[in-house]
């Protein structure tokens, strides 16, 4: 096997991704125009998606970790937008962007038709969350993202699965279809109820941190593995599970969250960096197959379907945001106001990804008896000009739309002091605990190292209240700012003597990783509260 093209893809998809960082253009649609272009550079294999790979090594780590982030009482809150985006939209794009394809496109079956809407019903909202955040989307819009991107893809699935055996021949009726989908996502959701519980179990009861983080990066693909063994929805059972242990992970030690916030973050960087590289670097493969179809009809049919798909989403989005409350007083008394700025961001966020292209390669090449599968190429090429179509339009034009509806953001302000006050109510119950362990005997401490203790909670308490405070007019740094800025130099000293006193032979080498590590410690909480800050 010849390693050098994924060395090559990795370690070009991350420097991408890192120069995105420096630049206005998303990472994801920076990734997505440097592998169109490095398609076509001479000696640059083909790196054709294979969705053997795809499907079960590279979905479920990246929706585990966005379940792991997603707030559980969020999504249970807004469960009924958030369905009727993953299951409803996604259902009504597969018929309505097939019934489009089909009378448009003389060769192609209704059969085959609904393969193709199947294959691009499902956004991808990994680059509009990203933008969402980067610009300040209101939380809620945030949340429905998120969770129509966690399940959506098992509906898609499922419905694909569905569309290409009646397209294949096996004579799949529509009760059929129904049942199927049904046992699908119902076989998913009780496979992850059945291994959440016992996972967490094994998670809190391991104390090797290292231990603690290999269960982590295997639980994804166990999850996934056993609900497809079962012929269930692996996706929702991997949801399900990371949703679980995303609620419980205060429940874990605090050791194996530093080290596992840690690991899923370089994991989620190396496999969306990829992942949106990849999805460019199709160009020449997908366009090398078109065979028969010529450029300008394959750029007319690719133009009406990305149309279809567009509108079809609006289409059910408006609806689906109003009726529902104009019928149902509850909905109104329970969910929050909303207007139609709302439904036009979460329209317009509609961006496809690399679930679709791999789906779409999944597609056989031939039905039984033998025949060609009907304009397979051509729905490659389709689903390929959907997604690009998607990223660079949508994703190139949702900030100038959220900020030309003028929707309000994230007021740090406002959380910041919800965190203070939510930072003091704590405080003050760790002193009332405090105070009560010092009146024991048993835990009789020197009066230093007992002020000690009082004034570790102070600092934390006016710590985020410092956060409110005026503005340094010379460093323009706030007075929490200058303390983390002079932590660091602190902590920066100290290392510097660690190392000398390592090399004149003072200490040996496994005292100075740990006494580094120590610093690295105190380095980290002040990493961690800025990030805070920032609202990353």
């Amino acid at each position: 096997m010849d390693v050098l093209p994924l060395l090559m893809l990795v370690a070009g998809s991350a420097v991408v991704a890192g120069a995105a960082r420096r630049t206005p253009v998303p990472a994801p649609l920076l990734l997505v125009a440097a592998g169109l272009v490095v398609s076509y550079l001479p000696g640059v294999p083909d790196y054709t998606l294979d969705p053997h790979i795809v499907l079960p090594l590279v979905l479920p780590p990246l929706l585990h970790s966005a379940a792991l982030d997603s707030s559980y009482l969020d999504l249970r809150a807004n469960l009924r937008p958030i369905a009727l985006l993953s299951v409803g939209y996604v259902l009504f794009a597969t018929v309505a962007v097939g019934v489009v394809a089909h009378l448009l496109i003389p060769q192609l079956p209704l059969t085959a038709a609904l393969v193709l809407g199947a294959v691009v019903a499902p956004p991808d909202a990994v680059a509009a969350t990203a933008i969402a955040r980067r610009i300040g989307l209101p939380s809620r819009l945030t949340t429905l993202l998120q969770g129509e991107s966690l399940f959506n893809d098992a509906t898609a699935i499922t419905a694909y699965r569905v569309a290409v055996a009646a397209a294949v021949g096996e004579g799949v009726s529509w009760a059929q279809g129904l049942r199927e989908f049904a046992f699908a996502a119902i076989g998913g959701v009780v496979v992850g109820l059945v291994l959440m519980v016992p996972l967490h179990w094994l998670r809190t009861r391991l104390r090797d941190p290292l231990l603690q983080n290999t269960l982590s990066l295997l639980i994804p693909f166990v999850a996934y593995a056993v609900a497809e063994q079962f012929e269930a929805s692996g996706v929702l059972a991997v949801v399900v599970v990371g949703l679980y242990l995303g609620h419980h992970s205060w429940q874990v030690d605090f050791a194996t969250r530093l080290q596992e916030a840690a690991v899923w973050r370089m994991i989620d960087f190396v496999l969306e960096s990829a992942v949106f590289a990849l999805i460019g670097l199709q160009l020449r493969v997908v366009v090398g197959g078109l065979g028969e179809y010529g450029a300008a009809e394959a750029a007319w049919y690719a133009a009406v379907v990305f149309l279809a798909v567009v509108v079809a989403r609006y289409v059910w989005v408006f609806p689906s945001t109003f009726l529902p409350r104009m019928l149902f007083p509850g909905i109104r008394e329970r969910e929050p106001g909303t207007n139609w700025t709302a439904p036009v961001i979460v329209g317009w966020a509609g961006m496809r990804g690399v679930v679709s292209l791999a789906i779409a390669f999944s597609i056989p090449e031939t039905v039984h008896g033998g025949g060609p599968f009907p304009a397979r190429n051509l729905i490659l090429f389709l689903t390929f000009t959907t997604v690009i179509g998607t990223l660079v339009i949508h994703g190139l034009t949702l900030p100038s739309l959220i900020r030309l509806l003028g929707l309000p953001g994230r007021d740090p302000h406002a959380e910041t002091l919800a965190e203070a006050q939510a930072q003091n109510t704590a405080s003050l119950a760790a002193e009332r605990r405090l105070e009560e362990l010092l009146a024991d005997e048993r835990n009789a401490l020197p009066s230093p190292l007992a002020d000690r203790l009082r004034t570790v909670l102070e600092q934390r308490r006016n710590a985020v209240w410092e956060r409110l405070g005026a503005v340094n007019e010379v460093t323009g740094e706030s007075a929490d700012d200058t303390y983390r800025r002079l932590a660091r130099e602190m902590i920066e000293a100290e290392r510097a003597v660690f190392v000398d006193l390592r090399d004149a032979r003072r200490i040996d080498e496994e005292m100075l990783r740990s006494l580094l590590r120590r610093l690295d410690l105190e380095e980290a909480a002040l990493y961690r509260e800025g990030a805070t800050e920032d609202g990353a």
